[in-house]
């Protein structure tokens, strides 16, 4: 009687548990059991198993063969336990040696001819697997994923008779070569943007601070356009901050080489559930708030989504995480996005416009703006109106400042913030909005008359300390003026009922 025990790893969330697949084939008639808490895809296993080991030269063993995959109370899902499953067959039957097994991993999903097909989640599972000391063996496409993690060991392999030409020593796997650092993204240049001064000054605060952003304003004033432009001005990713992007879009199979170190953008219609915003399913996946982690969250239509997937946005708004609960399991992912939204100030969407199109009544506008709730607003930081432009300004305006120049000042701002408190001025917490946005007596004194006038909440005053920070990070200025401080009062004032 034969037994292989191999290696691998299954995917919960951004976490990979390492999986032991045990091979055993025993006399009688001929069987091929799977246990261990398969779901559907990881059963089909069996046919393309067979199919894959005969295809590629091999005898398949008519004998009572015995797949375990361990632990017993993990699910498992996907076609990543194919090629682990074929290996351990062969080498249970004798015709692989085993002398390297204990050293390796395996993950890849076998086609038919014998081929492997890349699977999803390769990053989280060499970030987990590098403590482990043994190398991964990858399909080829997935592999190139995997290299992005310095200190793992990856090898490529194109199909299961490459693997098993590893094992016997006779063609070792090559080493695949890491992604190349992405050339400077094409990102649409701010110049384009003709007009609309504050909203621009807003979307430079955002992003020196790392905040969110609200615009309030007709149709073809361009939101949309500004927000486009966001991830052009942001500071370029830190190494980790391109790993943790990579892995998430790695779990959802939306990771491709061309998108390494480039901020992502999620832009999901209002029609979207909140499943599909914060994530879930039967095997949780990551939603679109994940997907845009290090990156920019834009809601268009802010009030014509439905109100429950708006309200799931509180939580990780605050904490830069998502965690989902099931009932057999848990998952969680990081969301630390910068959510940027925009909406119309009425129903029609053209109150206070020039023309004077708009017939909305007071109530039919309250209702409007009522789908959404004062607390997500109170979590929004920047809260700025986009008017629509005279035509003399649309027709004659200048071209404002380019993508270049915004983004040098934003870089410098990114820097002052690190160097001082390690962080970005969005995640200070209330001990360290104490420490580094300390008013002056002029200051303090506005503050407070803002808080009487506005009836701002705990959670606003902290935010306009946070907002008047950033505003005097950009500025260059070690403490804050009372003109900061206005300023960023300024942009809480849409957030107030």
């Amino acid at each position: 009687m034969g037994l292989a025990v191999l290696h691998t790893r299954a995917l919960a969330g951004m976490h990979a548990p390492a999986v032991t697949v045990e091979v055993h084939l025993a006399n009688g008639l001929p069987a091929f059991n799977l246990v261990g808490l398969p779901e559907a895809e990881v059963k089909e296993a069996r046919d393309r198993v067979r199919a894959a080991i005969l295809q590629s030269g091999f005898e398949f063993p008519a004998r009572r063969i015995t797949v375990n995959l361990a632990p017993a109370d993990l699910p498992k899902e996907s076609g990543r336990f194919d090629l682990p499953i074929a290996l351990g067959v062969l080498v249970a039957s004798g015709q692989v040696p085993d002398k390297s097994l204990a050293d390796h991993e395996f993950a890849g999903e076998l086609a038919l001819t014998g081929e492997l097909r890349p699977v999803r989640g390769a990053l989280a599972m060499l970030l987990s697997a590098r403590a482990s000391g043994r190398t991964f063996v990858l399909p080829a496409a997935s592999a190139a994923e995997g290299a992005l993690v310095e200190d793992a060991r990856v090898l490529a392999a194109d199909s299961l008779l490459a693997v098993c030409g590893h094992l016997a020593g006779r063609a070792l796997l090559a080493t695949p070569v890491p992604v190349a650092a992405a050339v400077a993204p094409a990102y649409p240049d701010l110049a384009d943007v003709k007009g609309q001064l504050a909203a621009r000054r807003a979307l430079e605060v955002a992003a020196a601070g790392g905040h969110s952003l609200l615009m309030v304003g007709p149709p073809g004033t361009g939101k949309s356009m500004l927000a486009s432009r966001l991830p052009g001005i942001l500071p370029p990713m830190t190494d980790e901050e391109a790993l943790e992007s990579a892995a998430v879009r790695s779990l959802a199979g939306e990771f491709s080489p061309a998108t390494w170190r480039l901020r992502p953008m999620r832009a999901p219609h209002h029609s979207a559930s909140a499943v599909a915003l914060v994530g879930g399913g039967s095997s949780p996946r990551p939603g679109e708030i994940s997907l845009a982690h290090q990156g920019v969250l834009f809601l268009d239509e802010l009030p014509e989504f439905a109100r429950a997937a708006l309200e799931v946005l509180r939580e990780p708004l605050e904490s830069g995480r998502i965690t989902i609960s099931r009932a057999a399991r848990q998952a969680d992912f990081p969301a630390r996005f910068q959510l940027v939204a925009a909406m119309n100030p009425c129903p029609c969407g053209y109150l206070g416009h020039p023309s004077g199109r708009c017939r909305c009544t007071p109530d039919q506008v309250a209702r409007y703006r009522a789908r959404l709730s004062g607390p997500l607003l109170d979590r929004i930081d920047l809260h700025v109106e986009v008017p629509a432009l005279p035509e003399l300004d649309l027709v004659d305006a200048p071209a404002g400042e380019a993508t270049a120049a915004v983004r040098a000042r934003v870089i410098a701002a990114r820097e002052r913030q690190l160097a001082r408190q390690g962080k970005t001025n969005a995640d200070l917490g209330n001990a360290e909005i104490d420490r580094y946005c300390a008013l002056d007596a002029a200051g303090t004194s506005l503050l407070r008359q803002a808080i009487a006038r506005l009836n701002l909440s705990a959670r606003a005053y902290h935010r306009v300390l946070r907002l008047a920070r950033s505003l005097a990070d950009l500025a260059g200025d070690d403490t804050i003026t009372p003109a900061q401080v206005a300023e960023a009062v300024q942009y809480r004032r849409g957030a107030q009922p």
